[in-house]
Parts: C-alpha cells; sequence; structure tokens
C-alpha cells in the first residue's frame, strides 16, 4: 500500500514516504498527503523539528509514480490539478516553520531529488544515488523549482544535473553542497537521529526565527516580509526561553526549553 507514514520520538516528528514494491514512488494521494502531515507537526508543540524518509533501504523517493500518470494527466483538468499537488507537497517543508530534515538513502530521483531540494538540511547514506530526469521524460520543470534547486546548488551544478539527466553519487552530491553529510548506510539512521537531538535541544522560538529568515533572504526583495519575520525575532527576546537560555549559560548547565 502505498502511503505515508507519521510518527512522533519526543520532539522529532517523522514521515516516511511508503510506497515499496515501486522504490516510494509517490503516488498522487502521497503528494496531496504531504502538505497535510507537514501542518499536522508544525501545529504540534511538543514537536520542534520534522525528518523525511523513505521505507527501506533501496530508496528515499524514486520519483512519482509514473504508472499513474495516464490516469492523472490524460486530460488538462487533471494534469492541473496533479501538478498542483506536486508543487504543494514541494512548498510544504519550505512553508513549515520548523527545521525539516531529510534523510537519504538509496534512490533520490526526479520528484524525490525536488523534495529533497525543499528540506533545510540533507543526510544521505553513501550508497544514495541522485537523479533528475526532466530531459529524459520530456518534462519541463516550474521557476520556482529550478529557482529552488539554483538556492541550493548554484547555476552551474544545477544546469549540469537538468542538462545531462545523470546519475550521481553522494560524494558528488557532497561536493554540489547537495548534502550536509554522507555516512555509511549502517549508520545513516542514528547519524540523522543524533543530529535532530542537538536541534531538538535547542530553543524553539530561535529555530522558527532563523529558518524564517533564511526564508525572507531567498526571496526575491520585492516579496520580502520582514515585518512578519522582525515579530519572530521579537518574540525570541520577549520569551522565558531566553531567560531561561541566559540563566543556563551563567549556570554551565544545559538549557531547558518550553517554546514560550
Amino acid at each position: 500500500m502505498a502511503e505515508l507514514i507519521t510518527r512522533r520520538e519526543g520532539a522529532v516528528g517523522r514521515i516516511v514516504f511508503s510506497n515499496p514494491a515501486r522504490m516510494n514512488a509517490m503516488t498522487f494521494d502521497m503528494w496531496r498527503a504531504l502538505p497535510e502531515a507537514l501542518a499536522a507537526f508544525d501545529a504540534d508543540p511538543a514537536v520542534r523539528l520534522v525528518v523525511l524518509s523513505g521505507e527501506g533501504e533501496k530508496a528515499f523517493v524514486s520519483g512519482a509514480d509514473i504508472s499513474q500518470f495516464e490516469q492523472n494527466r490524460a486530460s488538462e483538468e487533471a494534469r492541473t490539478a496533479y501538478n498542483e499537488a506536486v508543487e504543494k507537497a514541494y512548498l510544504a517543508p519550505l512553508l513549515c516553520a520548523k527545521p525539516v530534515i531529510a534523510q537519504i538513502r538509496g534512490i533520490c530521483m526526479g520528484g524525490g531529488l525536488g523534495l529533497a531540494a525543499a528540506c533545510d538540511v540533507r543526510f544521505c547514506s553513501d550508497d544514495a544515488v541522485f537523479r533528475m530526469p526532466a530531459a529524459r521524460l520530456g518534462l519541463g520543470y516550474s521557476y520556482t523549482g529550478m529557482r529552488r534547486f539554483v538556492h541550493v546548488l548554484g547555476a552551474a551544478n544545477t544546469a549540469d544535473i537538468f542538462f545531462s539527466a545523470r546519475k550521481f553519487g553522494a560524494q558528488d552530491a557532497l561536493q554540489m553542497g547537495f548534502v550536509r553529510r554522507v555516512v555509511p548506510a549502517s549508520d545513516l539512521e542514528r547519524e540523522v537521529g543524533a543530529y535532530a537531538a542537538v536541534i531538538g535541544e535547542n530553543a524553539p522560538l530561535s529555530l522558527i526565527a532563523a529558518k524564517a529568515a533564511i526564508r525572507e533572504v531567498l526571496k526575491d526583495a520585492r516579496d520580502r516580509d520582514l515585518a512578519v519575520l522582525q515579530q519572530k525575532i521579537d518574540a525570541c527576546f520577549a520569551s522565558a526561553d531566553y531567560t531561561e537560555g541566559r540563566r543556563a549559560f551563567m549556570e554551565k548547565r544545559t538549557p531547558d526549553f518550553k517554546g514560550h
């Protein structure tokens, strides 16, 4: 059964792409479910960050489930609905106020690469394989999607992977700056868990303000809302967590942040 599996592990919300029969390819329903799943974790005060991963050891997300294309892209109306669902899914990690981490093992291609690019930080296993096959399928990539890749990879690397549609491995992804770290496949879960634990101990309002600031920097200047960003920054300084952070620093202890 193709689905998203969600669970909470302490301060970490986990979303697992599960379609193992098709290397975790995204169905129409999975695309539609992702924004809802992220929004639910965003609204949960116990969750401080979200980790996206694929079920099993073979794939993060292999792309869109092509077996559904005839059904979901047969008419202009169907194509519009499908493309809207995909774009909303791509935007969901960006719109989530909390950090979103991609835990990539195995295949990460097409739509999977787009989803990973929308996350804030990416870890991958040493056996990860990446590809953007749009040019092999005759597909055009949207402005917003291409802009996202250029921000993450730079123009030259984006041109390379889109023009060539080539496969590339974990070390190439690291050299491009697409992933933050490459780890042995057997250690990926532990490494991402340890990194998530570090983030989860930090002040939630500070995490939200930092992500909001990064998001505003990446926008076109005319689209920036610095007033809203300043409200998030001001909320940090007005919070009990700011007082707790100062006291913990002076007392040389680990702060106990509450998110307010």
